[in-house]
Parts: C-alpha cells; sequence; structure tokens
C-alpha cells in the first residue's frame, strides 16, 4: 500500500519563513488578537446553524477590536474550482475569503488534493501571521490541516468548536444508526440513536468497510486533534460525548452558542377564550429534523377533532427524490392544517415568530445546540422538541418549553394538544423563558479565552511531535 507525506510547499518552490520574533517574545495584551476563523461553508452559500454562528461570532470579534480573516470553505456545490488557487471572493468583503476545497474523503475526514490546497493555505497563514486560528469545523477543510496550521504558525494558539459529531461518527455525524441494520423504526427508516461508537458497530452500519478501517480512522483523527489547544463545546451533551469518545475532559470547555440582539415579537392576538394553536416548524427539511413527525401529529390531531395550525418554514435542498415524496404526502394527510412556506430570511424571522404561538424542533437525532431554539426563545416562544442530545438540555421540560419522544407523531399529538388546550400553559412556560447570550457578549468571552491561551505556555503539541499526517491511497471514498 503506497503511501505519501503531507507536502509543505510545491516542489521547486523556496520555503518562505515568517520573520523570527524576539527570543521570549509573548503576545502584546495591547495589541488586539489577529484571528483567522475557519468553517466549512460560507452562510450566505449555505445558511447552516454553524456556518451562521461563525460568521456572527466574526462579526463580533471585530466590533470589538479584533483583526479577523473569515475563511470558508466551498466545493462544486455552490462554486466551480478556478485555476491557478483555491481562492475566491465573496462580494466586495477584503476579509472574507472563500477556499474551494472540493476533494474531500468523507469517511475518513481528510482532503485528497493535498498538492492543490496546502500550498495556498500555507501562503495564507503566512501573510496573515494568526494569534489565533479558530476552526468551527474541518468538513472539506480536512482534518490534517490541523498540522499545517501548527507547522507554519508554531506560535499561533489553535481553538476548535465542536459543533456536532462528524469526528465521532461516519454517518454524516448523526449518532444514528444506518438502514443497514435493524433499529426502531423512524423518520427515513429503520435508524436507531447510537450512544457510542465502536470499529464492530460501526461496521454494522456500513458492512463494506471492515472494522478495522474504522478504528485507523478514529486514531487518525485524534492524532490530528491532539494538535489543538483548547475545544470548545456549546452543550455539556455534546462534550460528554467527546469525552467518552476519549478527549481529554480538561481540553473541553463548554461555551454556549450566541444570537445578535432582537426585539421579541409581539405575542400573537387570539380572541378572549381563544387557543395558543399556532405551531411554527423552522429549518431545513431533511430526513433528521423530524419534519414528517410533525406533519404526522398535524393530521392525527385534525382527525381527532381538533384545529392544529402548523406553519412550515425552510427548503428540502439537495434531499433525495424519496425523502421528498414523503413530506409532499405528509402535507398532503395534513392538508388545511400545515402550510408550507419555503425558505426564509433572518431578517423575516420577527415577523414569522408573530404568527407562531408555539416553535416545533423534532429532531430524531441527537443535535447540538439548535439555532431555532435560541431563536425561539429571543422571541419569547416556548419550544416543543424532542426530549434528547442537546434540545433537552436548552429546553426545560415544564419550565420554558416541553419533551417529547423522538420520532414519535403521536407522543408530538400528544403533547400538542397538550399545548393548545391547556389553560395558562403558554404564559407559564413564556415567562419562564430564560435571556438568549447577544453576540457582543460571546465576542468578549472568546477574547477573554484568547487572552488566557495566549498568555499560557507553548502550545499542546507541537507539529514535530507526530509524525507528518500519511494517506491510505488504497479504496477511498471521494
Amino acid at each position: 500500500m503506497s503511501r505519501r507525506r503531507l507536502p509543505l510547499v510545491p516542489a521547486g518552490r523556496p520555503v518562505v519563513k515568517a520573520p523570527p520574533k524576539p527570543q521570549g517574545a509573548r503576545f502584546e495584551k495591547a495589541r488586539p488578537p489577529r484571528v483567522l476563523l475557519i468553517a466549512h461553508n460560507h452562510p450566505s452559500l449555505h445558511p447552516g446553524g454553524t456556518e451562521i454562528f461563525a460568521h456572527e461570532l466574526f462579526g463580533g470579534l471585530k466590533a470589538a477590536g479584533a483583526e479577523c480573516l473569515f475563511l470558508a470553505c466551498t466545493n462544486d456545490t455552490h462554486r466551480t474550482p478556478r485555476p491557478g488557487t483555491g481562492f475566491q471572493t465573496l462580494g466586495r468583503s477584503a476579509d472574507e475569503v472563500l477556499l474551494w476545497a472540493g476533494h474531500f474523503d468523507h469517511f475518513h475526514q481528510s482532503q485528497i488534493d493535498l498538492h492543490g490546497l496546502v500550498p495556498d493555505l500555507s501562503n495564507l497563514l503566512r501573510a496573515f501571521r494568526p494569534d489565533i486560528v479558530h476552526i468551527h469545523h474541518t468538513l472539506l477543510l480536512g482534518v490534517e490541516m490541523l498540522f499545517l496550521i501548527r507547522r507554519v504558525c508554531p506560535d499561533a494558539k489553535i481553538v476548535y468548536t465542536l459543533h456536532d459529531y462528524y469526528p465521532i461518527c461516519a454517518n454524516d455525524g448523526q449518532m444514528v444508526t444506518t438502514d443497514n441494520r435493524k433499529g426502531a423504526d423512524r423518520e427515513g427508516g429503520n435508524r436507531a440513536l447510537c450512544d457510542r461508537a465502536t470499529p464492530d458497530a460501526c461496521h454494522r452500519c456500513f458492512p463494506d468497510r471492515p472494522a478495522d478501517q474504522f478504528l485507523l480512522r478514529e486514531k487518525h483523527i485524534k492524532a490530528m486533534f491532539g494538535l489543538v489547544d483548547r475545544f470548545l463545546s456549546p452543550s455539556r451533551f455534546l462534550r460528554d460525548r467527546y469525552v467518552a469518545w476519549g478527549l481529554n475532559p480538561d481540553r473541553i470547555e463548554v461555551m454556549a452558542n450566541s444570537r445578535p440582539a432582537v426585539a421579541a415579537a409581539p405575542v400573537r392576538e387570539i380572541a378572549s377564550g381563544g387557543r395558543r394553536d399556532a405551531f411554527a416548524y423552522f429549518g431545513n427539511l431533511n430526513p433528521f429534523k423530524g419534519v414528517t413527525v410533525a406533519l404526522d401529529a398535524v393530521a392525527r390531531m385534525a382527525r381527532q377533532g381538533l384545529d392544529p395550525a402548523l406553519s412550515v418554514h425552510g427548503g428540502s435542498l439537495f434531499q433525495s427524490a424519496e425523502f421528498r415524496q414523503r413530506v409532499s404526502e405528509g402535507f398532503e394527510a395534513a392538508r388545511g392544517f400545515a402550510t408550507g412556506h419555503g425558505p426564509y430570511r433572518f431578517q423575516d424571522m420577527p415577523a414569522l415568530m408573530a404568527a407562531a404561538d408555539w416553535v416545533l424542533v423534532p429532531s430524531v437525532w441527537w443535535e447540538n445546540a439548535p439555532l431555532v431554539i435560541q431563536e425561539a426563545f429571543q422571541h419569547r416562544r416556548p419550544v416543543i422538541c424532542s426530549g434528547i442530545g442537546g434540545m433537552a438540555e436548552a429546553v426545560r421540560d415544564g419550565v420554558d418549553g416541553l419533551h417529547v419522544r423522538p420520532g414519535d407523531a403521536a407522543d408530538l399529538a400528544r403533547v400538542m394538544t397538550r399545548a393548545m388546550t391547556e389553560p395558562g400553559l403558554w404564559e407559564r412556560l413564556s415567562a419562564n423563558i430564560p435571556a438568549v447570550r447577544p453576540t457582543e457578549d460571546a465576542a468578549a468571552l472568546h477574547l477573554a479565552l484568547y487572552g488566557e491561551l495566549l498568555a499560557g505556555p507553548t502550545p499542546v503539541q507541537s507539529a514535530s511531535a507526530i509524525s507528518a499526517p500519511a494517506f491510505s491511497m488504497g479504496n477511498r471514498t471521494r
């Protein structure tokens, strides 16, 4: 089996070294830190929760005086590659740049096109010379780029916010079993929640891959994670999952996500004796978010003579025809009681919330820290969510929201019925909703963390302490 090492510069090109720092020089506290933030996409191209939070933090850090550069990866889903460089512009912004990284191995979480990507990223690192490299995902980028960052910027501190379970789980980071094994009936097929990733358990989900490939995948990712100075987790649940997976608990700090401060939408007016029966779903429509569970629940309530109103806000781009058909059938079964409104913009959220009493988050996977829960809380809307993972941590059952069993349309119908018929319930739950951390406060917390790391000892592990990443050139999934 042939193997190759991570190249640091193209063949024949001289090594460009950064100017040496004075002996014993440290981060100057009087100077704001220079921060490179890296995400796996840009919210203007793909408005996912991770991309949105990372970009909002970028804006908050700049507003607080930090010198920042936002690097977002992309692939041929949103951009075509250009000759000569992997970098692309994003509008007129001078401190935001795209990096085309379409040759990515999803199973190994590795970048295949090292000869194309490494020189570009190396030159950017040398030119910007960050004090902090804050990574929000290594999807598309590749985990071995942590090695490159440490090698090119040995004095920089690496912060990594863990937004999901991709490093642990090869099933798109869902920690849900695939249709290839038996499990409880869940949206999207015979899928069940998974508590722990082991080579044998993962092999049962992917029988075409031997168990040792999962072991090697884990070893490789953990080796690269050894170069990170501090991990951040938006929820205790996700932190506990990574600790159980083997990360040092002393290196993972819980820091909740934030949202830009907004004025709460007005409460929906109802007639005297009227019901709080307006429910809303916000987010992408995919097999793991539970939208078909919500549609099934509404159809069940209608058959029982109830009159709920469900507004579904979100699109189903990049989803399979089979899943889209299930969504269409769900709307047909709930005709007259559920309405699809399609994708929405962030600036539309206050008006959409004003028409809702309750927000549904019926995800059938663990989630981590869904932004929609924070958005609902900003507008004083109680949340009805699956009672698992980061959702159960963010929403307190019977205090500021209600829990349901994941994937159980009958239980969701029961709880929605309670929500719209129990006198005083909405008022009590709404009054208990906690304040959402604003972006400027999150930026201040991050700057304090950066300062602590920069004032501390040398990086947790140097690049010379581990071997340069080597890659099997055998059977790979592109």
